[in-house]
C-alpha cells in the first residue's frame, strides 16, 4: 500500500456540493480566477480559514480531512501562507485531475462552522 499524508481543505457550501457530487472523492475544477488549489497541512489553518473567511463570505465553512498518496504531493513544496503555521500547497489548476488520482479514500467532512 502507498504511503500517504493527511491534508485539510477549507471549502464554503457551493465547494462542498461539488465534492459531494463526486462521492466525496475528488475536489472541483477551479474556476478561472484560480489559478491555483491550496490544500493545508494543519487542521488548525484549516479551521481558522473555514471558520473566518468561508462563514464570512458564504454563510458556512466546512474543513475536509482527506488523505494523498505521499509520492505524488512530494513533487510539491509545502508554501508558507502568512506565518510559519500557515502552510500549504499551491497546486497549479492543471494540475488538479492528478491530484485527486492521487487522493486515497473519501474526502471527509470534519468541521462546520455556521
Amino acid at each position: 500500500m502507498d504511503e500517504t499524508i493527511t491534508l485539510w481543505r477549507p471549502v464554503g457550501p457551493k465547494e462542498l456540493a461539488l465534492i459531494k457530487a463526486t462521492g466525496m472523492r475528488a475536489f472541483p475544477p477551479r474556476l478561472p480566477e484560480q489559478p491555483i488549489f491550496y490544500p493545508v497541512i494543519s487542521e488548525d489553518y484549516a479551521i481558522k480559514i473555514a471558520r473566518d473567511w468561508n462563514v464570512a463570505a458564504d454563510g458556512a465553512g466546512f474543513v475536509t480531512r482527506f488523505l494523498v498518496r505521499k509520492a505524488y504531493i512530494d513533487g510539491f513544496v509545502a508554501q508558507e501562507a502568512g506565518g510559519n503555521s500557515h502552510l500549504e500547497y499551491w497546486i497549479p489548476a492543471s494540475e488538479l485531475d492528478a491530484f485527486n488520482a492521487a487522493i486515497v479514500g473519501q474526502i471527509e467532512v470534519v468541521q462546520t462552522f455556521r
